[in-house]
Parts: structure tokens; C-alpha cells; sequence
């Protein structure tokens, strides 16, 4: 008759064990890629979407002496493919290399006064592809189970290999603005990866700024009043590495 009292309390924590072995299981988390972070070199590929843009600067002296207006620059989407190559030198420290072809462009729009007081207005497409070569560093956070945040940064050398700076500019109508082939500048972002089942999964936004004037005066009225163009890049970047 004194075990009967005992019984109830037994038999409840008999029942509650299973659920609560349930919910500590839950809370147990896969860590994805395990090793990934002991590997020096990692390999995969980018794909890129970006937002091309000029840095314009005018010449002072041209209200002057031509009829412009006004010159704006519209901003035109393109896209990257790349191929990444990474070397770890700790688990939070790497130096990427990722070489890309990256197609861009970029719209001037110019306003013009005609001599009875009314406007003349031209669109100048600048298209380029450009065969990139960024170098850059990556700092990333320790992982919290599968994800990590990181900002990266460093330079890059670009080769327009849609350049037209040789195009015989005769024609108004017909005329190209011409940027020097060769671009420098640097790079600087901030990004997540996510450790996957079978490969690790990034998502990257950078601002790309270059430093040389890549515009090529020819003495027409679309270049002259120019005193120098300079690209500008956003771009959002998916990363798959193995």
C-alpha cells in the first residue's frame, strides 16, 4: 500500500522522457563541411549580376564654348561569369583570384542647344566586355553552425576587349564615345556563405571604382566636353566553391 503514491510520479516521467529526448535532438545541428576550412585552395566558379555607371567629370570651360546642355549618365545592367580560386591562409583569412568576363553598359545622354534656341538630343550607348582579373582579400567571421559573414576588398586590372577606340568618327549621328582599352581600380564588399550538403554557397555585394580617365578625346562634340569618365560597378554575386 506505501508504493502505490510512488507509481503516478513514475509513470509521468516515464511518458515525458521520449518527448523531451525528442526536443534535445532538434536542437542538435548538422555542421555542414566539416573540413572545408582546413583545405588551403578552394576552387568553384561566380555568377554575377551587375549595375554599370560612369564617374563624370566635366570640363569648366565647356558652357563656353559648345551648346551642351546637359549630360547625363544612365546606369545599365550586365552580368559576370567567373572562376574562383581561393587560398586560405587561416580559417578566416583567404586571398582570392577570380577572373571573369564581364559584360557592361553604360548610356550618356546629351542635350544640345540649336542656334533658333530649341534642343537636340543624342543617346551614346558605351558597351565594353571586359576580361578582369581582381585580386582580393577576404576576412570572414567563424561559423555560427552552417553560416559565416565576411568583407572582402583589394584591386583588379581590366582589358576592354570590345574596345572602339579605333572607329573613324565621321558621322555625327554615327559617333562613339571611346574609352582606352586598359582599366584599373579597386573593390570593396561584404557577403554571407552558407555550408552546404556538398559545396558552400555565397551571396556577395561590391562597389567597384576605377581609377584612370578612360575617355578618349577625339575632338568631337560628345568628347570634348568631357574632362574625364571613370567607371563605376555594383555587383551581386552568387559563389558556388567545392
Amino acid at each position: 500500500m506505501q508504493a502505490r503514491p510512488l507509481a503516478l510520479p513514475a509513470f509521468i516521467v516515464a511518458l515525458f522522457f521520449p518527448f523531451h529526448g525528442l526536443q534535445a535532438q532538434k536542437k542538435i545541428k548538422v555542421e555542414n563541411l566539416p573540413n572545408f576550412d582546413l583545405h588551403r585552395f578552394h576552387f568553384g566558379f561566380a555568377l554575377s549580376y551587375n549595375t554599370s555607371d560612369f564617374q563624370v567629370k566635366l570640363d569648366p570651360q565647356a558652357p563656353f564654348r559648345d551648346s551642351l546642355q546637359v549630360l547625363q549618365h544612365l546606369k545599365q545592367p550586365g552580368f559576370n561569369l567567373g572562376i574562383v580560386t581561393s587560398f586560405n591562409m587561416n580559417p578566416f583569412l583567404s586571398l582570392r583570384f577570380i577572373p571573369s568576363l564581364s559584360f557592361q553598359e553604360r548610356i550618356l545622354q546629351y542635350e544640345f542647344r540649336r542656334t533658333d534656341g530649341s534642343s537636340a538630343y543624342f543617346q551614346k550607348p558605351v558597351e565594353s566586355t571586359y576580361l578582369e582579373f581582381p585580386l582580393l582579400l577576404k576576412y570572414r567571421s567563424a561559423r555560427i553552425n552552417n553560416f559565416a559573414v565576411y568583407l572582402i576588398g583589394g584591386g583588379k586590372y581590366c582589358i576592354d576587349m570590345a574596345s572602339q577606340k579605333d572607329v573613324n568618327n565621321s558621322l555625327d549621328d554615327e559617333v562613339v564615345v571611346k574609352l582606352a582599352r586598359n582599366d584599373y581600380g579597386f573593390e570593396i564588399g561584404g557577403g554571407t556563405d552558407m555550408f552546404l550538403t556538398y559545396f558552400k554557397f555565397g551571396i556577395e555585394l561590391k562597389a567597384a571604382f576605377g581609377i584612370p580617365n578612360l575617355l578618349i578625346d577625339d575632338n568631337t562634340r560628345f568628347s570634348t566636353p568631357i574632362e574625364s569618365l571613370r567607371s563605376k560597378n555594383w555587383v551581386l554575386t552568387f559563389t558556388f566553391e567545392g
